[in-house]
């Protein structure tokens, strides 16, 4: 029998490079793409093979085969990855493997096509951007995306933001005659080639051999993006799957960024208007410090709807966002901002300064010159005393941490981790909704319509008149608040493409942060000529003309011996 050699990627991600191996008798059956194990360093490591190697005496023997892991169609989708998010391959081969050894793979269905009335309710979109509103049920699109791409070769990925909610659509279209796979556990059906797959951002990576289509819902949301190394983030990963298996891209938001409308053509709900909730906007300029946590107007609200029979009727948000730590003068109500950026400020010593540091300066309003500002700080253990004082009610608290079985109470006080816990509401009202508008990031604006937008999913959309949205603010001219008022969000949207082209952000631009004990000896490396780098209170910010040339600048560089972290945008 002829000797065969293998190329493998080792576990260890300090080594990232391939090595070559012999295959007994016993491991003569590895396909590229496979999972291993070998000797590496006198250690007993895990790998994958990566192409086929030349024969040679003195190369050592893959000691056991591991099973599947991601389909030799993807080894380069991967490495790509690697140099993008500027990782290690062996991190995104890892993402794309089973927890569990897989040897054996089911026989895949046969994609049924649907019944004649499913088929009239489908939503026969073009591929592209679709801006839908947050009501709007995005079922008919997945249909409308299974019966475009059906009987071409591959599978249908259909990511949404949640792992609940993906269970909830997976059973959805199995009542509806779709062979879906989903979740970890069924890694063997994904590698087989299952005719549709749902999950949330790791389904990105899902080890189907071909993709024939995507649908991303909400592709604005931030769970889409990881915030572990590599910051990898789902949207661009389809959009190359999809480039390179030549199959259309779906992708929903209920404000489009510029990143996602750079990248195929937009479409509006038919709807747009109808789909979004009734909201009232409460300005506390001007209130009465001794009207509580919770304003008349909100108050009055919260009442009502507990004269309904939702079993959660009242949902308080509050939301904090940056520093948490906004704040406004006493005399005149108005928020302390930064002049340059115009978002919030804080303490800094004894003077007041913004996230970025553009300008310091005395502790004083901008708009009365009173010096008497005060912090809007309370946290949600505090909040949910004083809504249930106010209401004479008992109260659950829903934070990440909560223990998601306990029963919750008629009135709901939280973070939004409210959203993965309750599915209907009569009023949700937004206690301190400047934490979203002032937030120091570039996508604050739109972190705030989407919330309200996730808010309008639990009362119910305009035109079916059930339930209300209410937003307390110190900002009621804001743009993004008369945006919400109307359902109208043109302007936001072609101001923040303009934006994007004058700051050369995404997709006009490409950024990565830099931070760590070592990024001082990191970016004194990267070459002027290419990049641009801007100091911040936490690291340095790397920017570049593209993509491409910022992951290349990136790569050049010698990596120095002190830990730190890259996070490329």
């Amino acid at each position: 029998m002829t000797a065969r050699a293998v190329r493998i990627i080792t576990e260890v991600a300090a080594v990232d490079r391939p090595f070559d191996y012999l295959l007994s008798d016993v491991t003569s059956h590895v396909g590229v793409g496979d999972r291993v194990r070998v000797d590496f360093n006198h250690r007993s490591v895990r790998g994958w093979v990566i192409d086929g190697a030349t024969p040679s005496g003195e190369l050592k023997t893959v000691k056991k085969w591991l099973g599947y892991g991601p389909p030799s169609s993807m080894l380069e989708l991967l490495r790509w990855a690697s140099d993008r998010w500027y990782s290690t391959w062996s991190r995104f081969l890892l993402a794309a493997s089973p927890r569990r050894v897989v040897t054996t793979l089911p026989r895949v269905p046969e994609a049924a096509p649907l019944a004649l009335a499913l088929k009239d309710t489908a939503w026969d979109a073009p591929a592209g951007v679709i801006q839908l509103a947050p009501t709007t049920d995005p079922l008919a699109l997945v249909l409308g995306a299974y019966e475009a791409t059906r009987e071409a070769e591959g599978s249908l990925l259909v990511l949404v933001p949640t792992e609940s909610w993906a269970s909830r659509l997976r059973g959805r279209l199995e009542q509806r005659g779709c062979a879906v796979a989903s979740g970890d556990e069924q890694w063997d059906r994904m590698r087989a080639g299952w005719p549709v797959v749902v999950g949330a951002r790791g389904t990105a990576l899902a080890p189907v051999p071909r993709v024939a289509g995507a649908v991303v819902i909400d592709a604005d949301d931030e769970s889409y993006r990881s915030s572990a190394t590599p910051t990898w983030e789902a949207v661009a990963m389809l959009r190359e799957r999809c480039s390179r298996d030549k199959a259309p891209l779906w992708c929903t938001s209920m404000i489009p960024s510029p990143a996602l409308l750079g990248h195929g053509g937009y479409e509006k709900d038919r709807d747009l208007v109808g789909g979004w909730p009734r909201v009232v906007v409460v300005d506390r300029r001007r209130s009465d410090p001794h009207e509580g946590v919770l304003a008349p107007v909100a108050l009055e609200a919260a009442r009502r709807a507990l004269e309904g029979d939702d079993a959660v009727a009242v949902v308080v948000i509050l939301q904090r966002l940056g520093t948490g730590r906004l704040l406004a003068c006493v005399a005149c109500g108005e928020l302390a901002r930064c002049a340059t950026c115009l978002q919030g400020e804080e303490e800094v010593g004894e003077q007041l300064a913004c996230a970025e540091r553009h300008e310091f300066r005395a502790r004083f309003c901008r708009a009365c010159g009173s010096t008497n500002l005060k912090r809007l700080r309370v946290g949600v253990t505090t909040l949910a005393r004083d809504v249930a004082a106010q209401l004479n009610r008992p109260v659950s608290e829903v934070t990440a941490g909560h223990d998601p079985s306990t029963p919750l109470e008629r009135v709901v006080v939280g973070t939004e981790a409210t959203w993965q816990r309750v599915r209907r509401s009569g009023v949700v009202i937004f206690v301190d909704f400047d934490q979203y508008l002032l937030a120091p990031r570039e996508s604050s604006r739109r972190a705030a319509v989407g919330a309200v937008g996730k808010a309008g999913r639990l009362v119910g959309s305009r035109r079916e008149g059930r339930g209300l949205v209410v937003l307390q603010t110190r900002r009621g001219d804001d743009d993004v608040v008369r945006a919400l008022t109307d359902g109208d969000f043109d302007a936001i949207i072609a101001e923040d493409v303009a934006t994007a082209r004058l700051l050369s952000l995404s997709p006009f631009g490409a950024s990565a942060e830099v931070s760590g004990e070592g990024a001082d000896t990191f970016v004194a490396g990267l070459p002027p000529s290419l990049v641009n780098v801007h100091q911040t209170p936490t690291g340095y910010v790397v920017r570049a003309k593209d993509v491409a040339t910022l992951t290349s600048a990136l790569r050049d560089v010698e990596r120095p011996s002190q830990k730190f972290r890259v996070a490329v945008q």
